[in-house]
């Protein structure tokens, strides 16, 4: 039986680059929601294909990773090449509130329990390959970093490993790129908003976690603070800076890291 009471899916005759879309009407959010997904060549043939969950940030959707970070075409060159493993990509909106949900639960609509439930139920619905027996990844850019880092670690043993580009790392900064005033967000559960919270609670059954950051990016210093909060309570993870800011050529590029950190577990 269907998780969802409306499933829409793209006709396989008009899709292009191995990517298509899928709507449903998602328990967690009570309305409809999209999801952008790549699958690679020959993908019907495969067994247990690991799925990454690739979360955007503010103002965006489902659309801006594929269609504006290229995430398809570069997946699809990499497998392409042998550099990495077959995978699947699901890249969901974040629930559509105002200019950014935060991926946090909010009263009356769940965009957490959106990413980490009903997006790899609708995936696993309609992509044979993609199974239970599947490992899952998460990772994502800014607003979408700070989902991936708190989202990864705290439903840890879900994921088989966590990656962030130019991670927001904590609520208060969402304020650096939303009009609403954060007082304004309905939170159903105001506990451990910074991911911190969550590596540090779940630090025993954390999976393999990165992150990196542009040495221009405006979030640079919350992202080496978290860096060396992490070292000190002697948590393994990896953290790199590279040249960059807050922009999709960096996202662009780094997203290579990500999709190379995460074959290593797949």
């Amino acid at each position: 039986m269907s998780r969802f009471r409306i499933t829409e899916i793209s006709d396989p005759r008009f899709e292009r680059d191995y990517l298509r879309f899928i709507t449903v009407k998602s328990p967690a959010l009570g309305r409809r929601a999209d999801i952008a997904l790549y699958l690679p060549a020959g993908w019907e043939t495969m067994r247990d294909l690991p799925l990454l969950t690739l979360l955007h940030g503010v103002y965006g959707s489902h659309w801006v990773w594929p269609f504006k970070g290229a995430a398809h075409l570069t997946a699809a060159e990499m497998v392409g090449s042998g550099e990495i493993r077959p995978l699947a990509i699901a890249m969901p909106s974040d629930g559509l509130w105002r200019e950014g949900s935060g991926y946090l639960p909010h009263a009356g609509a769940d965009y957490e329990r959106w990413i980490t439930d009903d997006v790899p139920a609708a995936v696993m619905e309609n992509v044979e390959p993609v199974s239970f027996g599947s490992k899952r990844f998460i990772a994502g850019l800014s607003m979408g970093g700070y989902g991936a880092l708190r989202l990864g670690a705290k439903h840890a043993p879900r994921y088989s490993a966590i990656s962030a580009h130019s991670a927001i790392t904590d609520f208060p900064q969402l304020e650096k790129f939303v009009a609403e005033p954060l007082a304004d967000y309905p939170l159903a559960d105001a506990e451990g908003l910074s991911a911190a919270h969550w590596i540090k609670k779940h630090a025993a059954t954390l999976p393999p976690l990165r992150f990196d950051c542009g040495i221009d990016d405006l979030l640079v210093e919350e992202n080496r603070a978290l860096h060396r909060e992490l070292t000190e309570a002697g948590i393994a993870h990896d953290y790199e800076e590279f040249p960059g800011s807050h922009a999709w050529d960096y996202w662009i590029l780094h997203l290579r890291d990500t999709l190379r950190f995460v074959d290593r577990f797949a």
